[in-house]
């Protein structure tokens, strides 16, 4: 009796082993197949999908073969794993382990999107809507909507984006996207706010970024940032209009077509800076940190004018018969390719 269980026991150890090497040659199998892929195949995951489902998917596609088997080594191995959504990129002669552990990692496709200084919020949306990649769910929305579906109602939109190079992967919306740049130049604003110069004629932080902002339209040498936010903040505190085109041509909108002139500089909207008295109400533009960090830190001297050279740079100059001598030089002899600061903005790719 003891005999035949023992047979028994080596029987069943055998055929334990030899079920173990087949289930081993078969998992190794489907792992190191090569995937039916062209060049530069993009498999989607979308939100919610389960290793399994998108495996089924596959093979029901022709990518791979031996999905139960695949299945089977994701549950044993890596049950504890979230399957990420979005895309991962593959190439011919990846394999069926290749792209789990792509799927381990969550190694997804990622696309950019770069705001830009000097930005009206209309370009923001415009660039925003050119990404086929990022769900578009703002498009029917005004802008004081948009503000809401991001958590700030009531907030005017101008200004309020940091310009810079953000990342997303499909799945992905541009209301996610505008709530990073939104938070980022919160923060940026408030860590240069706490450093700011003291006796600046500015009550809040949102003072500072209106001032920034005509900086950034006024600026096309960088180095220049300082002297103008001098500019500025002295012609503040002495009363005197602050008299910058870049506002004038913001409170036209769309009936500006390029050409400033003498009746728009005398027409009263709330951005005329020839007509009204210290700042426009709201930002006219997106700014970096460089403009903010200059509106609170502005450059001492005793400038009250400046004037574009059409370069890029300005002439200042303390008094008006200088700045005067500086318009008749720089502007009633202007170039053929005279331009004003700062540089065209790049159009929306």
């Amino acid at each position: 009796m003891i005999r035949k269980l023992l047979l028994l026991l080596e029987g069943g150890v055998l055929l334990a082993g030899l079920l173990l090497a087949i289930f081993v040659w078969q998992q190794n199998g489907a792992l190191k197949q090569p995937l039916n892929v062209p060049a530069g195949y993009v498999m989607e995951v979308p939100a919610g999908a389960t290793p399994g489902g998108v495996l089924n998917r596959l093979e029901s596609e022709g990518v791979l073969h031996d999905a139960f088997w695949l299945r089977l080594y994701w549950r044993f191995n890596l049950s504890g794993q979230a399957l990420h959504s979005g895309e991962y990129q593959l190439n011919p002669g990846a394999t069926a382990q290749d792209m789990l552990t792509l799927w381990q990692r969550g190694d997804v496709v990622q696309y950019s999107l770069t705001l830009v200084e000097g930005w009206s919020f209309r370009q923001v949306r415009a660039a925003l809507a050119k990404q086929v990649k990022l769900e578009q769910t703002i498009t029917d929305l005004t802008d004081a909507q948009i503000m809401e579906r991001i958590g700030q109602p009531g907030v005017f939109p101008e200004g309020r984006f940091f310009p810079d190079t953000y990342r997303y992967v499909r799945g992905m919306s541009d209301v996610d996207l505008l709530k990073q740049a939104f938070a980022r130049l919160a923060a940026v604003l408030d860590e240069e706010w706490q450093k700011r110069d003291a006796n600046l004629p500015y009550k809040e932080a949102y003072d500072a970024l209106i001032m920034a902002s005509m900086i950034e339209k006024e600026t096309g040498v960088p180095q220049e940032r300082g002297q103008i936010a001098g500019v500025f903040v002295r012609r503040l505190q002495q009363g005197m209009q602050l008299q910058t085109d870049p506002t004038v041509i913001y409170g036209l909108g769309e009936r500006y077509t390029g050409k400033l002139t003498r009746a728009h500089l005398r027409e009263a909207t709330p951005y005329n800076t020839y007509v009204i008295a210290g700042m426009p109400p709201t930002p006219i533009a997106m700014v970096g940190r460089e403009a903010i960090h200059a509106a609170v830190h502005p450059v001492d001297g005793k400038s009250l004018y400046f004037v574009a050279r059409g370069d890029g740079s300005h002439v200042f100059s303390d008094d008006l018969d200088a700045h005067n001598q500086a318009v008749r030089e720089f502007q009633l002899k202007r170039r053929a390719d005279y331009r004003s600061s700062p540089a065209p903005v790049p159009a929306v790719q």
